[in-house]
């Protein structure tokens, strides 16, 4: 799925069932499917590799690439659990993850190899292909991980990456002992890592650490067996592949495919070139065997018609069912083995063969076979016959023992292997759809196989004998194959699981339901299949109801009801007939039935027995027959069940009309009663309805009708009569007419009476006839005989008269007498003419007949003669045309000469008196040309029987210079032009290309042409000759075959269904076809386009259109059937197998208007509106050539989807529009321009005559225009006057922004000067950074241990303390647990921050160990290939915080000698700026603001105060002066109030305000106190506004006093209320507390009043709520306007921003030097540059920057309260991040790009920034020129700093909280300690055990 949202189940329809082979009957499904439930891979590569469902309660749990599901049964997601990917190196063993690997590391993909049910302890065994195969023990519920063993080398199961290598069979003992695995697995060529079988440990407990142990291990002898490492040197890729496994009684079977070792070393060796034979064997184990001494493997296959199938596919085990067993002579209960095979021994990935056999094996056969086996063996005989495991022969050795069914091996003749194979029973194969899978159960006595295709279909097959196999259905279960291996049926059976690789289908085991008669249900051959009667429907049994009663549920096809009716037709005109049904296998009827009529009719049937008695319909429902349908029409009769409402039976029943005949023949050979009434000329079905007894006729002899006639000969203009032979003719009655002949000549009736003689002939009376036109010599005309008008006599023989004219296309002597002799045509010579014979005036002998005395044509002509040139070598066949050429064959035989050439006729070619064809004799070389002689007769030729032509016939000599071109593909099709001279010459051309004709297609003098057949010796040059009649052309010409051309690459692949887009295409050979075409295929059509060749490698054609009807308005993309080119012969390229080409809807215009026209002016653009103008394709939108025409006139384009804008050229006048792209041309219409050119003299005289009208207009218009213009004047003063208004506004407000800056940057620098900084002590100070928001952290607390273990933990601290303080145990210590999966990034940090607590008094130690570490980060970071710029950019590792801290340690003096000065400044700065204005006590948004997001968008109009404090903790004091202002809260004011009595009093150690009231005293000694809420708080709505001074009108001067807080008040809100509602809670809400980030959002913190559900505000009503109207901010300006006070508060506050950075950059510092451990630093980072030859300065750059300012300073600035004991708002924080962000941009190297839509922090510093790059670009560079601090210099400072702050931290708490860890992972550390050289020899790993051991005694 593409987007998988929690993987919705996805359906598709699966509609086409394949019929497969023609011997097994198969009913294909024609219905559409029930749609199948499926689930698609969330994503293509997580590919799907393994399936496992629960029987208890039917959850289906798949094993992907990445990723383990569980699903419902009807395949939803319930849990999905993460497997990968992670980083890894297939070469790291042991895994990177117990132990470092220099491998390097990449992120790889986590394939499931194995997925088992363990039912007993209600979990799921999934093991992967990451780290070499460990596995993941996952609660069958949830998939929640219960144990992922990985740290012993028995947890390594398999290196193999394939998900189809690894089986495993879980093995129960009952309950009291726990259960075992037996893992088989292929070793990818690491035999020594990994067994190829074993038997492991499966613990109860899932963390255990001997989960996956060897059920038996010692020296000797262990429950595996490996291959050895001599088997490898055999056979180099030697590995043995598991297909499938089970455990059957007490043994465990695998079924295996590996390679077979030849008789040598070289014969299987795959290097000696031979390909590798394989073989598919059997293996077994007994269950309880812990030495693997039974181990037996068995050859298995099968053989079908002389077929090998050797290569196992696939295997399922399953019961026989007892109609399979009879066959295979076995107990229904015992076990079969069902397998399938590929054909032959070899494996071919590529050219696999598809041809597969499904095939069975017994299992008690195979194991008989193996008892033979063993039994012999134990006597002696052979040898162990195991060449992989052996390698050499081992002969067996006898012992005297008996051997039963369940011998178990000694360690003698073990484990032993059987040299002939077992042969399985084939039941069905396939050689197209190879079969991949295979799955079966028992249902009703019929064993039943599910097979899987590599298709993606499945298919059904009974299986009742072992030589009976029928497929009755086939299913397409996945869109895609080919099918897994795994497939499983759900816990009721009901359903079948079925998945490829990315996609699984459950798909029902029957679809019954798919068959709608008994017939189809019963003959389908599924057993699930009943047909449910009263119900009419094809189902199981247990969906039937009631059918168990009798014959109310057929199983047999003999059982399906029959029906049969009497009568079974009757006539339209026959209403309401009573009709017997008798039913067959009918159950009991009582409930009644009913009759039905398809939707004719229904009606009540009396039930009898098995008889049912119903009447057919009434008149009105009778069906109508309609005369051009036929004679009946067939209905189908239903008996309905009055219990179902349901037809359960039908029978056809027919209903006739004979009225339809109209012809007496048509209606007696009716198949129904119809009658023939001779008189009436009528078709009844009633003969009582004829007139009289002898005029019905009954058969088709006593019909009136025509007899057959011999041709009827009439010639034209001949008055003659026509005489017809007849039988039954009737005589016509009183008042009937006589008989007549119709004759339609060209279209025209003609009637001719006729004359009845008797009932057995007619005559036509003498008429002459005619017709026209000399075209037709002949003319055969129908001949109707009619009596009464229009009733006709019956013609059966199509009898025809033939009208003719002599003379018509007879215009010489011989066509004459060519002519049928009885015709009776003669040649009259006085005319010469062909006529009759009566119609030649002349006497007899002037005329000629056929075969009369005189009939031999005198004067022969000779019209025409071809060829008129051939060769001299004879040969040529030569065509003389002409009249008079003779009439027999005999007369021109021997008597032809061309050229004075004999010329031999051949009699094939003549036709008489036309044409003579003769083949030509040698001519001698003095012959050149001559005419053409033929004589006529037999004997001496008489110069009137002699023709000679007028044109000559020349002898020439043809040549061949050349061809073109030389060479084509092998595969032919190449048109091959060959030139030369007198090429025409001759009638017959051949030309061989050596032994292969050249298939000739046309030729000129000069010039042939012929195509090239495929080559039948491959590549290379062949002789090209060419053979003219009996003249052989030689030349040396040769033709080069060369290799096909072929096609590698299609760009883009994509077009629009009307084609005639540009593609790309790539390949080789491309030049050698002289035009290539390019073809799509869809629905059956083709289409083709052309492609111009631009080398050899490439050729750029235009997309084939999709032959798709264009009506259907396609909106989707299509895919062609084929895809591929015509390129000459070559087959292969014809249809793309590698091509996604795909086809997007065409671009379709809209009309420009309705009317179709628009008008335009000149230069405006045109808009062409439609849709799918960019074609969604896969690399993002496919652009399209689009050409616009307007006129003749193109425009140019800007595209979009949906429009096309066209910037019109400069024309006027109307245009059509033309729009075309691909094949498509589509015209939106017509645009108008108009000029705005002068006009027009007839524009002028018409304006100048509606000038008149005008100015009368004007007048009235004048009249009412005064007193309107009154009425505006008014109103455009109000609009005036409130633009000036906001004009004045905007003014006022930049004023006051420019004259605040100046003063506010005076008033600050003056105010801040003599304050005292309130630092924080060091030991608070490094808390704050180490430890962010933890205040009281344990290591500042002693250790808390109770008394008894007290000494103990502290003996095994201090212990634990030495190792810490061992640089070997620390670095082997933190990297051991960074390659922890559970170490998190927290946990690094605070690891991190730990160690350097306890190293706080070794300093020296710890940069030691820190440059260790960061140098080893570096090394990794290199190696990884990450950018060396991401170095120390984020805290991923133990050292980047290690640094954090060491820096935090050591910049402690530098901070409060030089830094921290600027930094105060710099927040009091900001906070005082700030309070300069209002702030929302709510959202904290504020007037002055650095940050966007936090600045008061709108007016505020407030007033400063200053109020006279008195001192809370001194009435006497004198008042304190307190600046305010009118819109504060009265938290807010309480806050300033505070901030100025305590101006220099650290945070800490104030008072608070929340515990302060606020009192204001007035004159008299009135008092009031003051609250953010009570009873005066207005309400609007639901809005509460806090109250602020200006809510109680505090003037100036008011005297204020700040006292303790008290409970009630006389203006409070009653008690219940204060508490909940005291002002406290919105100072808290502005307060800081934990992240920053939490308060910098803009969404105000509107908590709304917990009873009313009111909402609070202060300044600004949330911006989000729909009810804020457009003027309740205060004003309608532009909320943008006021982000000019950003630059306000920046330009006031710039001057503290410089001086911190210029302090923090530079060098030289008043008073203080650059701190030693910033130079030392600094220098490490560039020796390591120069260790890894990195000179890019900017890298450099970039490590200095990770390090330090990154690292340290901006987290200093952000957070100054890690610094100053201060209270931070949430708009000085919004502010300190913005110049921290200004800070980071300072020291990065990249460009600053900034455009209009930058934030604006960014912005707002744009212009400083590249200044400050400057400063910190000099400060690196002045550092790096210092001189370098000796490691002596560094190692004393570094003593002194430790020596000052000796006993900060308490060294045993922290000791204790790292030792947490090692707690957590210490089998992990012991394990690295015991693999590391260093830590070994100092015996480190048992130290640790040491302190382990102290921790944990509780003594």
């Amino acid at each position: 799925m593409t987007s998988l949202t929690r993987t919705r189940t996805c359906f598709f329809v699966c509609c086409f069932l394949f019929s497969l082979t023609a011997g097994s009957q198969v009913i294909t499904a024609s219905i559409q499917q029930e749609e199948y439930a499926s689930f698609r891979a969330e994503n293509p590569e997580w590919t799907f590799n393994h399936l496992a469902v629960d029987y208890r309660n039917g959850n289906v749990y798949l094993g992907a690439v990445n990723r383990i599901y569980k699903l419902s049964p009807g395949l939803e997601v319930q849990v999905s659990h993460e497997t990968g990917p992670d980083e890894d190196n297939r070469k790291c063993y042991p895994p990177r993850i117990v132990q470092p690997c220099s491998e390097p590391l990449t992120l790889t993909n986590n394939v499931n190899k194995m997925l088992l049910m363990d039912y007993r302890e209600n979990r799921l065994l999934a093991c992967g292909s990451l780290y070499q195969g460990i596995c993941k023990l996952l609660r069958l519920d949830d998939l929640f991980k219960l144990g992922e063993p990985f740290h012993k080398k028995e947890h390594y199961l398999s290196g193999v990456n394939e998900s189809g290598s690894v089986f495993g069979v879980i093995v129960s003992y009952g309950n009291a002992s726990p259960d075992m695995l037996f893992v088989a697995t292929a070793v990818d060529g690491k035999p020594e890592y990994f067994p190829t079988i074993s038997s492991r440990k499966l613990a109860r407990n899932s963390e255990e650490d001997g989960m996956f142990a060897y059920v038996f291990h010692d020296e000797f002898v262990a429950s595996m067996i490996k291959i050895p490492s001599d088997t490898f040197t055999v056979i180099p890729d030697f590995d043995i592949y598991y297909i499938y496994g089970f455990a059957s009684g007490t043994f465990v079977y695998f079924l295996t495919l590996q390679p077979e070792m030849g008789g040598g070393p070289t014969t299987g060796s795959s290097s000696a070139g031979r390909e590798q034979v394989y073989t598919s064997k059997i293996v077994r184990l007994c269950k309880a065997d812990t030495a693997f001494n039974s181990y037996v493997e068995v050859p298995i296959g099968c053989i079908s018609g002389n077929v090998e199938y050797r290569l196992l596919e696939a295997a399922y085990l399953s019961k026989a069912g007892a109609i399979l067993a009879r066959s295979l002579d076995v107990a229904p209960d015992d076990d079969v083995l069902f397998a399938v095979f590929s054909k032959g021994q070899k494996r071919r990935p590529r050219q696999a063969s598809q041809d597969s056999a499904l095939c069975v094996f017994s299992l008690r056969k195979i194991n008989e076979k193996i008892k033979e086996r063993l039994q012999s063996c134990y006597k002696g005989e052979g040898t162990l016959d195991l060449a992989w495991l052996k390698v050499k022969d081992i002969p067996c050795s006898s012992a005297l023992l008996t051997i039963d069914d369940d011998f178990c091996g000694l360690d003698m003749n073990a484990p032993l292997g059987v040299s002939e194979m077992v042969r399985g029973k084939p039941l069905f194969s396939d050689a197209v759809d190879k079969m991949t899978s295979v799955i079966g159960y028992v249902y009703k006595n019929h064993s039943l196989v599910f097979v899987g295709t590599k298709s993606g279909r499945v298919k059904k097959i009974r299986v009742d004998g072992s030589s009976r196999a029928l497929q009755y259905e086939t299913v397409q279960a996945v869109e895609n194959g080919p099918i897994l291996r795994d497939m499983a049926f759900s816990s009721d059976h009901h359903y079948l699981y079925v998945m490829s690789e990315t996609q699984l289908s459950r798909v029902p085991v029957e679809a019954c339901g798919q068959y709608s008669t008994c017939s189809e249900c019963l003959g389908s051959g599924d057993p699930h299949c009943g047909w449910c009667v009263l119900h009419n429907m094809c189902t199981r049994k247990e969906k039937c109801e009631r059918s168990s009663e009798p014959r109310r549920f057929a199983s047999d096809i003999k059982q399906c009801v029959r029906l049969s009716v009497h009568p079974n037709n009757i006539s339209v005109s026959q209403f309401s007939v009573t009709l017997v049904l008798e039913a067959h296998n009918v159950p009991e009827l009582s409930a009644g039935v009913n009759c039905t009529f398809e939707d004719l009719a229904e009606m009540n049937g009396l039930v009898e027995g098995n008889r049912i008695k119903c009447s057919s319909p009434a008149e009105k429902e009778m069906p109508r027959i309609i005369v051009d349908k036929g004679d009946h029409q067939i209905v189908q009769l239903y008996l309905k069940s009055k219990e179902t409402g349901l037809a359960f039976a039908n029978t056809s029943f027919v209903f006739y009309n004979c009225s339809v005949h109209k012809s007496c023949l048509s209606c007696v050979s009716s198949p129904y009663q119809c009658h023939w009434c001779k008189y009436r000329h009528d078709c009844t079905h009633d003969p009582r309805t004829c007139s009289f007894q002898e005029g019905r006729v009954k058969k088709p002899e006593g019909c009136p009708q025509l007899l057959p006639a011999e041709r009827i000969l009439v010639p034209v203009n001949v008055v003659k009569p026509i005489t017809l032979r007849a039988k039954n003719l009737p005589q016509p009655q009183s008042g009937q007419r006589g008989y007549e002949c119709l004759l339609t000549i060209q279209g025209n009736e003609h009637r001719v009476p006729a004359l009845r003689f008797n009932s057995s002939s007619v005559q036509c009376q003498n008429t002459s006839y005619f017709y026209d036109g000399m075209e037709m010599s002949s003319l055969p005309v129908e001949l109707t005989v009619i009596w009464n008008g229009d009733f006709s006599i019956d013609n059966p023989a199509h009898n025809k008269v033939h009208l003719y004219k002599c003379d018509a296309q007879r215009g010489s002597c011989g066509l004459c007498l060519k002519a049928d002799p009885l015709f009776g045509c003669v040649w009259c010579k006085g005319e010469n003419r062909c006529t009759l014979k009566q119609h030649c005036p002349h006497p007899e002998n002037q005329w000629l007949e056929h075969n009369g005395i005189n009939s031999k044509c005198t004067h022969p002509r000779i019209t025409q003669i071809t060829p008129l040139r051939g060769p001299r070598e004879g040969g040529t066949l030569v065509t003389i045309r002409g009249e008079n050429l003779g009439l027999e064959f005999r007369e021109i035989q021997g008597n032809v000469k061309v050229a004075e050439v004999d010329c031999t006729p051949i009699r094939e070619g003549y036709i008489p008196a036309e044409q003579i064809v003769c083949e030509m004799g040698k001519a001698e070389k003095s012959q050149y040309t001559g005419n053409v002689q033929v004589c006529v007769g037999v004997g001496e030729c008489r110069p009137e029987f002699m023709a000679k032509s007028s044109k000559y016939y020349y002898f020439v000599i043809p040549r061949i210079i050349n061809l073109k071109p030389s060479r084509g593909p092998v595969s032919g099709g190449t048109i091959v032009n060959i030139t030369g001279s007198h090429l025409d010459a001759g009638s017959n051309v051949s030309i061989m290309f050596k032994d292969q004709p050249c298939t000739y297609l046309r030729r000129g003098g000069q010039w042939l042409t012929c195509r090239t057949y495929a080559s039948l010796h491959g590549y290379g040059n062949v002789s090209v000759s060419v053979s003219i009649d009996k003249a052989h052309l030689q030349k040396d010409l040769r033709f080069e075959y060369v290799e096909d051309p072929t096609i590698t690459k299609i760009e883009p692949e994509w077009s629009i269904y009307s084609g005639h887009t540009p593609v790309i295409v790539t390949g080789t050979n491309l030049d050698i076809i002289q035009t290539p075409l390019i073809r799509a295929k869809y629905n059956g059509h083709e289409t083709l386009n052309l492609c111009q060749v631009l080398s050899p490698t490439s050729m750029l054609c235009q997309a084939p259109e999709l032959p798709i009807s264009l009506a259907r308005h396609q909106e989707v993309p299509e895919r062609p059937d084929e895809f591929g080119f015509k390129l000459d012969d070559v087959q292969a390229l014809m249809a793309l197998n590698n091509t996604n080409f795909i086809y997007y809807p065409n671009p379709e215009f809209e009309p420009l208007s309705v009317s179709g026209v628009l008008e335009l002016k000149p230069g405006s653009p045109i808009i062409l509106k439609g849709r799918n103008f960019l074609p969604p394709t896969n690399s993002g939108n496919g652009k399209l050539n689009y050409t616009v025409l307007i006129g003749e006139k193109p425009c140019v384009l800007t595209v979009s989807e949906t429009q096309l804008l066209c910037e019109s050229p400069n024309l006027t006048g109307r245009h059509k529009v033309l729009a075309r792209v691909g094949g498509i041309e589509f015209s939106p219409g017509v645009v108008h321009i108009t000029s705005d050119s002068p006009l027009s003299s007839t524009a002028i005289i018409g304006i100048a005559a509606a000038g008149a009208l005008l100015i009368l207009f004007i007048v009235v218009v004048l009249i009412a225009y005064k007193r309107k213009s009154r009425e505006s004047d008014l109103t455009l003063k109000r609009l005036q006057m409130q633009m000036d208004n906001l004009e004045s506004r905007v003014a006022l407000e930049c004023k006051e922004a420019f004259a605040e800056l100046q003063t506010d940057i005076h008033e600050l620098t003056s105010d801040l000067d003599g304050a005292g900084i309130p630092f924080l002590d060091y030991r608070t100070y490094t808390m704050r950074v180490l430890f962010p928001g933890i205040e009281e952290h344990p290591v500042l607390r002693d250790l808390e241990v109770p008394g008894y273990r007290q000494e103990q933990v502290e003996k095994g601290l201090k212990l634990f303390g030495q190792l810490i303080n061992n640089k070997v145990f620390l670095l082997c210590f933190i990297r051991t647990l960074e390659a922890q999966r559970g170490f998190s990034m927290r946990d690094r940090g605070n690891v991190a921050s730990l160690i350097m607590t306890v190293l706080q008094s070794k300093l020296e130690y710890a940069t030691d160990v820190l440059k260790h570490l960061l140098s080893d980060l570096i090394d990794r970071n290199l190696e990884s290939k990450n950018h060396p710029k991401l170095l120390l950019r984020r805290t991923e590792s133990v050292a980047e915080k290690m640094l954090t801290n060491w820096f935090t340690f050591l910049l402690y003096k530098f901070l409060k000698e030089c830094a921290g000065e600027p930094l105060f400044s710099l927040f009091c700065a900001i906070k005082q700026q700030m309070e300069k204005g209002p702030i929302d006590s709510i959202t904290g948004e504020a007037r002055y603001s650095l940050s966007e997001d936090k600045l008061i968008r709108q007016q505020i109009d407030y007033k400063t105060l200053v109020v006279n404090c008195i001192h809370p903790e001194n009435e006497k004091s004198p008042e304190i002066q307190v600046k305010v202002l009118n819109c504060d809260t009265i938290s807010q004011v309480k806050e300033k109030i505070l901030d100025a009595i305590y101006k220099n009093v650290p945070h800490s150690h104030r008072l608070k305000a929340s515990d302060m009231d606020l009192e204001w005293r007035q004159g008299r000694g009135q008092r009031m106190i003051l609250q953010d809420e009570d009873v005066t708080t207005k309400i609007e709505g639901d809005w509460k506004r806090l109250n602020m001074l200006a809510h109680y009108q505090v003037p100036d001067n008011a005297v204020m006093a700040l006292v303790p807080k008290q409970v009630t008040a006389y203006n409070s809100v009653n008690n219940s209320t204060v508490s909940r509602t005291s002002a406290s809670k919105y100072e808290n809400m502005i307060k800081y507390t934990g992240s920053p980030d939490s308060l910098r959002s803009r969404t105000p913190m509107i908590t709304p009043d917990l009873e009313s559900g009111v909402k609070v505000w202060h300044l600004v009503k949330n911006h989000e709520h729909g009810d804020q109207k457009e003027g309740d901010r205060g004003s309608k300006m532009v909320s943008e306007i006021y982000l000019t006070r950003l630059l306000a508060t920046k330009g006031t506050l710039q001057k503290f921003v410089d001086d911190l950075f210029e302090t923090i950059f530079s060098t030289a510092h008043r008073g203080s030097a650059l701190p030693l451990a910033i130079k030392y630093m600094f220098d490490f980072l560039d020796e390591q540059a120069d260790k890894h030859n990195i000179h890019d300065p900017h890298v450099r750059h970039t490590w200095k920057s990770n390090c330090l300012p990154l690292r340290f300073w901006v987290n200093v600035i952000k957070n100054p309260q890690f610094v100053f004991d201060i209270h931070k708002s949430s708009i000085t924080d919004a502010c300190l991040s913005v110049v921290a962000q200004t800070f980071m941009d300072s020291c990065s190297t990249s460009e600053h790009r900034l455009g209009k839509d930058s934030p604006s922090n960014k912005l707002l510093y744009a212009k400083d920034i590249p200044s400050y790059k400057s400063w910190v670009e000099r400060y690196y560079s002045d550092i790096s020129k210092m001189p370098a601090i000796s490691d002596q210099d560094m190692n004393a400072y570094l003593a002194e700093q430790s020596r000052m702050h000796m006993n900060e931290f308490n060294t045993m708490s922290s000791l204790s909280e790292i030792y947490s860890y090692v707690g957590k992972y210490t089998e992990e550390i012991v394990c690295s300690l015991e693999q590391d050289d260093a830590a070994r020899k100092q015996r480190l790993a048992f130290k640790l055990e040491q302190v382990v051991a102290f921790m944990s005694l509780e003594s």
